[in-house]
């Protein structure tokens, strides 16, 4: 089943933000058209569902291209995807290959490799989704995937707050996203319990009545990463992305998840961003979908 829609009416509001990264900035005034999104992420069950449909094989269950990646060894050309794995203690957080690692084996089904299952987490926000993967899932809902703008101005919520929220990350104590509890990479004591994703609407939703908009899971957008927003930027794409990534293309995530910490990673906020390259399989990303009116 798919997710309910929930229909926005669009309108001006100020994206981006000149307080926190700098590719975040400039702060400006953007216009988004009336559309709809979905209320939550899509799910383990509902991509199930998709790919008992259609037979579809995701990115990281096929071999990859050597073509796309000259010089590669031959032992990591095979399925797979990254696998976030804690480490023993503090490292430099300069170097995200300590706690990343390329893990044959690991896909939607199998998140953190061939021994692991989802399939006591139907709830949860399905993983180990590339773009083209979330792309095929869009299709195949009539849905289509949201802009940045599009998701920024849904996870504010008409608000200009630091988060979705308000400007208090944890007002009156209140976990509000689910982010990491501890010192990153190595310590994590659980957001309500959840050391890792958790299962869809664990957490408040926001003023448009959207759960998880921040948290859980990074999220993919049509837009194309650039290191700074572009104040008139191209219009949106009018076709489906291709059905092949292209690792050197960068696709905008929005979010933040379940690995965010303030120390490292604090992009839990509406305005924040992180570019993801299209071929890029992890165990924080997933994917909401969206729908232009009738």
């Amino acid at each position: 089943m798919l997710t309910d829609l929930v229909d926005l009416e669009g309108g001006s509001f100020r994206m981006g933000s000149t307080r926190f990264y700098p590719e975040e900035a400039p702060a400006h005034t953007v216009t988004v058209a009336p559309f709809a999104i979905e209320r939550h992420p899509v799910t383990n069950a509902q991509f199930a569902e998709f790919v008992d449909d259609t037979g579809y094989r995701t990115v990281a269950e096929r071999p990859p291209d050597p073509a796309l990646y000259p010089g590669a060894s031959p032992h990591d050309l095979v399925p797979g995807a990254l696998v976030f794995r804690p480490t023993a203690g503090p490292v430099d957080l300069r170097d995200w290959r300590q706690w990343w690692e390329w893990t044959p084996g690991a896909d939607w089904r199998h998140p953190f490799g061939p021994d692991s299952s989802v399939d006591d987490r139907p709830e949860h926000p399905v993983v180990q989704v590339c773009y083209s993967d979330a792309a095929a899932y869009a299709r195949w809902a009539g849905r289509r995937l949201p802009t940045e703008a599009e998701w920024e101005f849904a996870a504010g919520a008409g608000s200009t707050a630091v988060y979705a929220w308000g400007d208090e990350p944890a007002p009156g104590g209140q976990l509000m996203a689910n982010t990491w509890q501890g010192a990153f990479p190595y310590r994590n004591d659980g957001a309500l319990g959840w050391a890792g994703t958790s299962p869809v609407g664990t957490f408040p939703a926001n003023g448009f009545g959207l759960v998880d908009m921040i948290g859980n899971v990074w999220e993919w957008t049509t837009t194309r990463f650039a290191g700074h927003h572009r104040v008139n930027p191209p219009p949106p794409p009018t076709c489906c992305p291709p059905a092949d990534p292209d690792p050197a293309v960068n696709q905008a995530l929005k979010g933040g998840s379940h690995l965010c910490a303030p120390e490292y990673c604090h992009r839990y906020r509406p305005s924040a961003r992180s570019p993801q390259s299209q071929d890029s399989a992890t165990t924080h990303i997933g994917f909401r979908c969206a729908a232009s009116p009738v």
